[in-house]
């Protein structure tokens, strides 16, 4: 792994295709929840605009994780 790519990957998810393309933050997470089997859905938010309002909310929690994690993560 790259510098680079190690600094990329600290910021978004990475995911690297068989066919070498990579994805990152939102079309990252689409893509594995295509792979869980929610084709329909991955599919449907890849269309613009759409897509566009899956990035924007990748980075709006991705910029404030610790915020989010205080919600969705506690240990009680």
């Amino acid at each position: 792994m790259t510098p680079e790519l190690a600094a990329a990957c600290a910021q978004a998810v990475h995911v690297i295709k068989t066919d070498g393309i990579i994805l990152r933050a939102g079309r990252a997470t689409l893509f594995i929840l295509e792979q869980l089997g929610w084709v329909p859905l991955a599919r449907l938010l890849l269309c613009p605009p759409l897509i566009w309002l899956v990035e924007l909310g990748y980075r709006l929690i991705a910029n404030h994780r610790m915020f989010f994690s205080r919600f969705f993560f506690r240990s009680e």
